[in-house]
């Protein structure tokens, strides 16, 4: 059985940027909307929703900005840290 783990860009070029870098990681990674990713995951052979968030936060260095991921009910945002 699949399901699938929502990631959420705080920006367009953010997205397409991270799901540049998610495909490259092998990963199911799809657009879904205007700034969201929905990566297919396999509860046996694929990632899990840590799994993602590891993925995710490993990439976030790679987009050049200071963005923090937070996990949050099943759906990983890609924000600016607040302060």
């Amino acid at each position: 059985m699949s399901s699938t783990i929502q990631v959420e860009a705080a920006r367009i070029p953010d997205r397409d940027k991270l799901l540049e870098l998610l495909i490259e990681h092998g990963l199911d990674a799809r657009p879904n909307g205007e700034m969201g990713i929905e990566v297919l995951c396999a509860d046996e052979s694929g990632p899990a929703s840590d799994e993602v968030f590891s993925e995710v936060s490993g990439m976030i260095l790679s987009i050049g900005a200071p963005f923090v991921p937070i996990k949050h009910e099943g759906v990983v945002y890609v924000r600016p840290p607040v302060g």
